[in-house]
C-alpha cells in the first residue's frame, strides 16, 4: 500500500518546528519514522504535512546533570545501545534495548519516538515508568516536565497536546544501591512482547525499598503493580499479590488468563534480578 498524499517540511531548529506545528493543524512529526511510515502506508494516518525534525542535533544528546540522566528525543536506539552513559547511569534501558525489534529498526528508531507513540507492548514506555522518569515537552510557551506516571493516558494516547514536541526524557541516575530487572516473553525475538516487565528498586541490606514494577503488553498503557511492589518490600509472596493488581485483556495471540499466568512467571524471574547487584557499568558513588 501507499500513503495518502502529504506535504513535507524540514525543521531547521526547534523553534522552527514549533512554528510549523502552530501553522499547520493537520501534521505529524517525523523522527525515526519506524512506526509512522507503517501507519502512513496502511492509511491509518493521513496528515496533510510531515515535519522532519531529524536535523535538530540538540535533541540527539545524552548528558548527566547531577543525579539526572537526560536522553534527547532523537537519540537512536542503536546509539543508546552503544552509549557508555546509558550503560553506566541507566542500566535498565540498556537491558531493554536489545529486545526492541531488529537492528535495522534500532538504527533508525528513536527514544522519543517510542515514548511518544506509546505502544502498550513496547519496552521503553514501561522502563520510563519503572524508573519514575519524566518527559520534557516543549511548545510555544516553553518547556514542562511530566512524570511518567501521568504521561501515558490511554491506548496510544499521552499527555502530548497540540503544538507539543517531546524533546527529552529525564531519568534518575543509578546509584550503588540501585537494582534493576527486565524480562519479556515474545513469540520470536524482536516481536512485540506478549507480556513484559521492567522493574527498579533500591537495596537496603537484604531488603528491597522503593520497588517499581511496570508491566507492558497487559493493558492499554504500561501499568504498575502496586500490590506486588508492596509485597516485595515486605518480603511476602509478590506473585499472589499480583493477581489483585492486573486485569489483562486477552487478544488474538494470548488469552487474559494466559497473560495473568505469564505475568507471574516474569515477576518471579525479575524478583531474582532485583536481589542481585548491577552488572552493567559501575554504580555511581
Amino acid at each position: 500500500m501507499k500513503p495518502a498524499p502529504f506535504g513535507y517540511a524540514k525543521a531547521k531548529s526547534l523553534d522552527h518546528a514549533i512554528a510549523l506545528l502552530a501553522e499547520h493543524a493537520d501534521c505529524r512529526l517525523l523522527a525515526g519514522g519506524q512506526s509512522l511510515m507503517a501507519t502512513l502506508n496502511m492509511r491509518l494516518s493521513a496528515p496533510a504535512l510531515l515535519i522532519d525534525i531529524n536535523a535538530l542535533d540538540d535533541l540527539g544528546r545524552i548528558s548527566l546533570d547531577g543525579d539526572t540522566l537526560e536522553i534527547g528525543a532523537l537519540v537512536r536506539h542503536a546509539g543508546a545501545e552503544r552509549s557508555p552513559e546509558i550503560s553506566r547511569h541507566a542500566p535498565l534501558i540498556a537491558l531493554a534495548l536489545p529486545h526492541i525489534a531488529h537492528p535495522a529498526i534500532r538504527n533508525r528508531g528513536t527514544i522519543g519516538g517510542s515514548i511518544a507513540f506509546a505502544d502498550p507492548a513496547a519496552e521503553l514506555p514501561a522502563c520510563l515508568l519503572a524508573l519514575g522518569g519524566e518527559v520534557a515537552i516543549t511548545n510555544a510557551t516553553g518547556t514542562r516536565r511530566v512524570a511518567a506516571d501521568d504521561f501515558f493516558t490511554g491506548l496510544f494516547e499521552t499527555a502530548l497536546g497540540t503544538g507539543d514536541i517531546l524533546t527529552a526524557i529525564h531519568l534518575p541516575a543509578a546509584r550503588a544501591d540501585s537494582r534493576y530487572g527486565f524480562a519479556e516473553l515474545a513469540r520470536r525475538h524482536g516481536d512485540y512482547a506478549l507480556v513484559g516487565l521492567a522493574a527498579s528498586a533500591r537495596a537496603e541490606g537484604k531488603h528491597l525499598k522503593d520497588v517499581r514494577l511496570a508491566f507492558f503488553g497487559i493493558d492499554a498503557t504500561p501499568v504498575r503493580a502496586h500490590g506486588a511492589e508492596a509485597a516485595l518490600e515486605r518480603g511476602e509472596d509478590a506473585v499472589a499479590a499480583l493477581a489483585r493488581d492486573l486485569e489483562p485483556d486477552g487478544d488474538i495471540q494470548v488469552s487474559a488468563a494466559a497473560k495473568r499466568h505469564l505475568a507471574g512467571v516474569l515477576l518471579g524471574r525479575v524478583a531474582k534480578q532485583l536481589g542481585e547487584p548491577r552488572q552493567l557499568g559501575e554504580p555511581r558513588p
